[in-house]
């Protein structure tokens, strides 16, 4: 299943991510996005979304391991993909039918959202 995460690009963008080439995807509190970690697997496709004034899905990623031993802090590692052919902003995200339903626009707060097949290739081009 693919999944959106969410990151303040001042604090860690997909450009570190791309530098570094893998990371401990960390810092998730919120119950329902702690949920959605703690369901992702090894080789779970993720598209990095950053925040704050940019509002803009950028790039690709993908899950290489979960630990799920404590359930309140499972331990996502994540490779860096590649950027997305054409970014996405939060309002052409809001304009498409697709993403009625979607936490990533009924939940904005939600900094780990699952994505639709049919959302996914939107995002990313495919």
């Amino acid at each position: 299943m693919p999944y959106l995460l969410k990151t303040e690009p001042g604090v860690y963008s997909f450009s570190d991510l791309q530098r570094e080439r893998e990371t401990v995807w960390d810092g998730v509190t919120n119950p329902a996005a702690v949920k959605h970690l703690r369901e992702m697997k090894a080789g779970d496709r993720l598209l990095i979304y950053h925040t704050g004034d940019e509002k803009t899905a950028v790039g690709t990623a993908k899950v290489l391991s979960v630990d799920a031993a404590n359930p309140k802090v499972p331990v996502v590692r994540i490779q860096a993909g590649k950027p997305v052919k054409e970014p996405r902003t939060l309002a052409a995200i809001k304009e498409r039918k697709i993403f009625a339903s979607s936490p990533l626009v009924t939940q904005g707060r939600l900094s780990v959202v699952p994505l639709t097949e049919a959302q996914w290739d939107w995002l990313t081009g495919a």
